[in-house]
């Protein structure tokens, strides 16, 4: 290659280069903007509307933002049980159980099996509603893990957790442990039980399908086992 194709080839790079350090600064911006400012929609809530709306013009999203201290003890306590019993100690990331999900998700895959477990701390997942999508690919994933680091240097495990839960997908429609208690049980996040908010905290990897189909004899086994487990949890 000659000098001048180099060269061009050169100035390409250093410019997507670039690119790509604005493009994290500026994450790393509306990172520190969440941290004093509650979002009013996330692209996986943008998507989801715009799915429901192919089907139902006037399709509307349920959520509405409640402070932390208007959620109950008992939700904070089963998500963490569910999702991540790490949270408060870990620094965003568990790449133990990263790596065990992966042999896990392998072998079912070799089965024929669709069932798959996820490594995903509530750091990372708030990451990817936030900022990110649901797709699934290595370059999401790479993006989501840089923004983990992010949030986990300028947020608060309480400012996390009052994020997550008021983000979090519980429903075909639903956003938010607000919605998500008015939806299922008639009441307010702050006065759910420790079984319903066992429930709700087991409903979140597949939260449209039970949605859709109920308290299944899975979801009634699964909403037992983080009940037991709330108990040995702390909240921040």
């Amino acid at each position: 290659m000659n000098r001048p194709g180099r060269k061009i080839i050169t100035t390409v790079l250093l410019a997507a280069l670039c690119a790509a350090f604005l493009y994290q600064i500026g994450l790393l911006g509306m990172v520190v903007w969440f941290n004093f400012r509650n979002p009013a929609n996330t692209p996986i809530m943008q998507d989801t509307l715009h799915a429901l709306r192919a089907e139902d013009p006037d399709a509307r999203l349920a959520y509405e933002w409640v402070p932390y201290d208007r959620i109950s003890t008992h939700l904070k306590r089963a998500v963490i049980a569910s999702e991540d019993s790490g949270f408060i100690d870990h620094d965003g990331v568990e790449w133990d159980a990263i790596r065990k999900a992966w042999s896990y998700n392998q072998r079912q895959a070799d089965l024929g099996r669709a069932r798959r477990r996820g490594g995903s701390t509530i750091t990372q997942q708030l990451a990817k509603n936030l900022f990110l999508s649901n797709s699934r690919n290595y370059l999401r994933k790479g993006q989501e893990l840089i923004l983990t680091y992010m949030i986990e240097g300028v947020m608060s495990k309480r400012r996390i957790l009052e994020l997550y839960l008021n983000v979090a997908q519980w429903g075909s429609a639903t956003f938010g442990a607000q919605a998500a208690a008015r939806h299922y049980f008639r009441t307010d996040a702050a006065r759910l039980s420790a079984g319903q908010a066992a429930q709700l905290a087991a409903m979140l990897p597949n939260p449209a399908y039970y949605d859709q189909r109920g308290a299944t004899a899975y979801l009634r086994s699964r909403t037992a086992t983080v009940r037991a487990r709330m108990r040995q949890v702390a909240v921040p």
